[in-house]
């Protein structure tokens, strides 16, 4: 008799916890946020993080180029529960930097210039920003650039 008093609270109380989960994910959040893309990069994480491979967001000026090699894109998430907005949007810029910086080595480029967010079919041209969807339990960071090769 005592365990099917503990045991009703129990269930109850579980139940009640994922009905609240589930009615938060019906109204899930899409908080659009801009941060520094050169204050992600020099963070301790970032600099940890990141290959030698500059990048040049849309409107920085970049050394000349010599060659176009390719437009890449790339679309990185991250956890966002139990952290603010600010730092899991920069773990997935990061994320998604580290990935373009790679296909630029792969490719044989040197840099990777003209990046831009996209993120929910929404583009973000900025030299100093780039743009994160943030949402109830996942943020977002989308990056097209273009690989080159740089003048020597």
């Amino acid at each position: 008799m005592l365990r099917k008093s503990i045991e009703s609270p129990i269930v109850t109380l579980c139940l009640c916890a994922f009905i609240s989960l589930a009615a938060m994910s019906a109204e899930a959040r899409d908080t659009e946020v801009t941060l520094s893309a050169k204050a992600a990069a020099e963070s301790d994480s970032g600099q940890s993080a990141l290959f030698d491979v500059p990048f040049f967001m849309k409107g920085q000026k970049h050394p000349p180029v010599e060659k176009n090699i390719k437009q890449v894109s790339t679309h990185q998430s991250t956890r966002g529960a139990f952290r603010g907005d600010d730092s899991s949007c920069r773990v997935a810029f990061l994320s998604s930097m580290k990935v373009l910086q790679s296909r630029a080595q792969d490719a044989g480029g040197d840099a990777v210039i003209d990046i831009v967010s996209i993120t929910r079919n929404k583009k973000t041209e900025s030299a100093t920003d780039f743009r994160c969807v943030a949402g109830t339990f996942v943020v977002h960071v989308g990056l097209r650039g273009t690989i080159v090769k740089l003048k020597e």
